[in-house]
C-alpha cells in the first residue's frame, strides 16, 4: 500500500509553541508520539511518500529517526530538509529523493510535491463516473492562512465550469473541474501516513466541517 504524509519537522521544537502549537511537553515526547503513530500504521512493505520537511535536525540525528521508521521510503524535498546537503546523511533507506514526482495509485495519477501545484497534470480529467482522474498531494502550508487561500482556490475552481466543444456534435458544452488537491499535513492525520483513499475521505470531512462552521 502507498501512504503519504508531510511536514513532520522532527527536531523542530519551536513548532510546539508557535505556528503549529503541537502541544507536546518536550521534543522527546513529540518524537515518541510521531514514531509510534507511524509504526502503528505502516507495515514494512508499505511505500511511504514523505512530502517534504521531514526533519530540521542534523544529518546524524535524522539518520537515527529514519532507521526507526517502518516502510519503503520516498522523499520529496522540502525547504527545511537541510540535512540532505550533508555527506553524513544516509540516503540508503530512500528509494529516491526528488523535488517532484508523478506516480499511479488506486487508479489515479498522483502528483507529488512539497509545494501545492495549482494547475497540475490531469487536473481537468474525469472518469466516465465523474470522478477525478488525478490528485495533487502537497505539504508546506501546515494549517495556516496560506492553506485557507488554497482552499478558496479549490472551492472556486470546483464551482467553475470549463467551456469545451463536444467532439461528436461540435456543440459548446461545459464540464466540471474536479481539482483534487490535498494537503497531507501530519497534524491532520495525527501524524499517521495515510493511503490516498484515506486522505481523500479525511479531506472531504475537513471541508464539510469548515463549511458547516462558516455557515453558522
Amino acid at each position: 500500500m502507498k501512504r503519504y504524509i508531510s511536514d513532520l519537522h522532527f527536531f523542530h521544537d519551536k513548532l510546539n509553541r508557535e505556528m503549529d502549537c503541537r502541544g507536546f511537553a518536550s521534543l522527546e515526547e513529540m518524537h515518541a508520539h510521531m514514531i509510534a503513530a507511524w509504526n502503528q500504521t505502516v507495515s514494512p512493505k508499505d511505500e511511504v511518500f514523505i512530502l517534504g520537511d521531514f526533519s530540521v535536525g542534523k544529518a546524524e540525528e535524522t539518520n537515527e529517526i529514519v532507521r526507526r521508521l517502518k516502510g519503503e521510503l520516498y522523499l520529496l524535498r522540502g525547504n527545511h530538509d537541510y540535512y540532505l546537503k550533508k555527506s553524513a546523511f544516509d540516503r540508503s533507506r530512500f528509494h529516491w529523493i526528488q523535488d517532484y514526482a508523478e506516480i499511479h495509485d488506486e487508479g489515479r495519477k498522483v502528483i507529488l510535491s512539497h509545494y501545492p501545484v495549482f494547475c497540475y497534470n490531469g487536473q481537468n480529467r474525469l472518469t466516465a463516473q465523474g470522478e477525478p482522474k488525478s490528485a495533487m498531494l502537497y505539504g508546506h502550508l501546515h494549517d495556516t492562512f496560506d492553506e485557507v487561500l488554497v482552499n478558496r482556490f479549490i472551492a472556486d475552481t470546483r464551482a467553475a465550469k470549463r467551456p469545451q466543444t463536444d467532439r461528436e456534435t461540435g456543440e459548446p458544452i461545459e464540464k466540471d473541474i474536479p481539482c483534487l488537491m490535498i494537503n497531507c499535513f501530519c497534524m491532520f492525520s495525527d501524524y499517521r501516513p495515510l493511503s490516498l483513499r484515506e486522505w481523500i475521505e479525511l479531506d472531504r470531512r475537513r471541508r464539510l466541517t469548515a463549511q458547516q462552521r462558516d455557515s453558522r
